[in-house]
C-alpha cells in the first residue's frame, strides 16, 4: 500500500505533478506544491529516472514514461481501494461496528475482531483490531463494538472468470469439465451468469452463491476480501470485465470451452 510508505508516496506525488506540466516542469514548482526541499525532489528525480519511470534529457524537460505511468495508475487504484474502504467501512462505522459474536461477550468485554468469508467477527483476546462490546450477546449473535483500534487487512484478491459456450454453441454440454474441476475448489464465493453457466455448475455438484446482480456482487465480495469463481456465459464477459477493470481488480479468464 503506497500509504505505508513516506518514500512510494512522495515519488507517487512527483511523477503526478510531472505528468500534469511535462516537458517543462521546475523541481522548486514540485517542491512547493507537495511540501519537501527541492534537494529531495532533485534526489526523487534521479532515482525515478533510475528505475525507468521518468525520462530527462538532461535539462530541467522530463517525461513519464509509459511504464512510469502504469506505476501511476496501480498506486491510483490502491488508494481508491483504500478511499473506497474508509468511506464505507469507517466513515459509515466510525461509532459503532457491526459484528458476529463468535462466543459469550459481555457488556464492556474488550474484544479482538477480525474478517472471515467477507464477515466481521469479534471474539475474546488480543489482536491487531479491537473494541469494546457495547451489550451482552449470546454465540452467533450480532454485536455492537466500539472504540475501535486499529485495521483489518485483507489478502491479496484474485477473480477467476470461466466462460461457457451460449446454447446455441452447445452450452453446458461443450464444457471441458474437467477444466472447470481444476479452478472451482478453494474459492470462497461462487457466482453464475447465464443460465448455461448455473448448469454447468450444477453438472459437478455445485451450486453458485449468487445468481442474480452477481457482476456487482462479485465486485462487494472483492472489497471484503473474497476472492472469487465466476461462471459465465461468454457474451456477459465483456461487461464484466469492464467493470472489475473500473474498480482495478486482478482477474483471469479461463475458456471452458471444448
Amino acid at each position: 500500500m503506497i500509504l505505508r510508505s513516506k518514500k512510494e508516496s512522495t515519488k507517487f506525488q512527483i511523477l503526478v505533478e510531472i505528468t500534469a506540466h511535462q516537458p517543462d516542469v521546475r523541481q522548486k514548482e514540485i517542491a512547493d506544491t507537495i511540501g519537501v526541499t527541492p534537494q529531495a525532489v532533485s534526489e526523487y528525480i534521479k532515482e525515478l529516472v533510475s528505475e525507468g519511470l521518468l525520462f530527462s534529457d538532461g535539462r530541467v524537460r522530463y517525461r513519464v514514461t509509459k511504464k512510469g505511468v502504469e506505476w501511476i495508475l496501480e498506486r491510483a487504484q490502491e488508494l481508491k481501494k483504500y478511499a473506497r474502504f474508509v468511506m464505507e467501512d469507517i466513515v459509515s462505522h466510525i461509532s459503532v461496528a457491526t459484528a458476529i459474536a463468535m462466543e459469550r461477550l459481555d457488556k464492556g468485554q474488550k474484544v479482538r475482531l477480525w474478517m472471515e468469508n467477507g464477515l466481521l467477527y469479534a471474539g475474546a483476546g488480543a489482536g491487531d483490531v479491537t473494541g469494546s462490546v457495547m451489550s451482552d450477546a449470546a454465540e452467533g449473535e450480532d454485536v455492537g463494538v466500539t472504540d475501535l483500534k486499529g485495521m483489518i487487512g485483507f489478502s491479496p484478491v484474485n477473480i477467476t472468470i470461466c466462460k461457457v459456450p451460449r446454447v446455441e454453441r452447445g452450452g453446458s454440454r461443450s464444457v471441458d469439465y474437467d477444466i472447470l474441476k481444476k479452478h472451482a475448489p478453494g474459492k470462497p464465493y461462487i457466482a453464475a451468469l447465464g443460465v448455461e453457466a448455473l448448469v454447468s455448475l450444477r453438472k459437478i455438484d455445485i451450486e453458485p452463491n449468487i445468481l442474480f446482480g452477481a457482476k456487482e456482487s462479485v465486485v462487494e465480495a472483492a472489497f471484503h476480501g473474497l476472492s472469487s469463481l465466476v461462471i459465465s456465459v461468454d457474451e456477459e464477459v465483456p461487461s464484466l470485465l469492464n467493470r472489475l477493470e473500473a474498480e482495478g481488480l486482478n482477474y483471469e479468464v479461463v475458456d471452458l470451452g471444448k
